[in-house]
């Protein structure tokens, strides 16, 4: 996404790459994305992840569509701490005309599951 102002610049979301039917982000563990005690943040974690769904699913949309988020389900499997870097992978599961259904499986850098997602997004038209 070009935009600016949006969550992904607030939580410092970067894309590292997008295709047909996969999709890497990255996103550091600070102190904003943070619970008080210093882990992660399950929110942010399922930010992360529609974030990475949403924008591959924009990837597949024609000219006046837009995804949009309608289920997320996440698993929280262990914590990332303060200074790590979180990489989320996004995996098309299922590609319907008005439906899209993402896993997005979410690691430390040395390769620990994290959290893994799966995301439902909704293909409208664009007025």
């Amino acid at each position: 996404m070009s935009e600016t102002n949006n969550l992904m610049e607030t939580l410092g979301i970067e894309f590292k790459s997008v295709s047909k039917g996969k999709v890497e982000a990255i996103m550091p563990v600070h102190r904003h994305v943070c619970q008080p005690f210093g882990i992660l943040h399950g929110g942010a974690t399922i930010a992360l992840a529609e974030s990475v769904a949403g924008e591959g699913s924009l990837f597949l949309c024609n000219e006046h569509e837009i995804p949009v988020g309608t289920q997320v389900s996440c698993n929280h499997i262990s914590a990332a701490k303060v200074g790590e870097v979180v990489h989320a992978k996004g995996t098309l599961i299922h590609f319907g005309a008005t439906t899209h259904i993402w896993n997005v499986d979410i690691n430390s850098s040395e390769g620990r599951l994290i959290s893994s997602a799966r995301i439902s997004n909704m293909i409208l038209k664009q007025k």
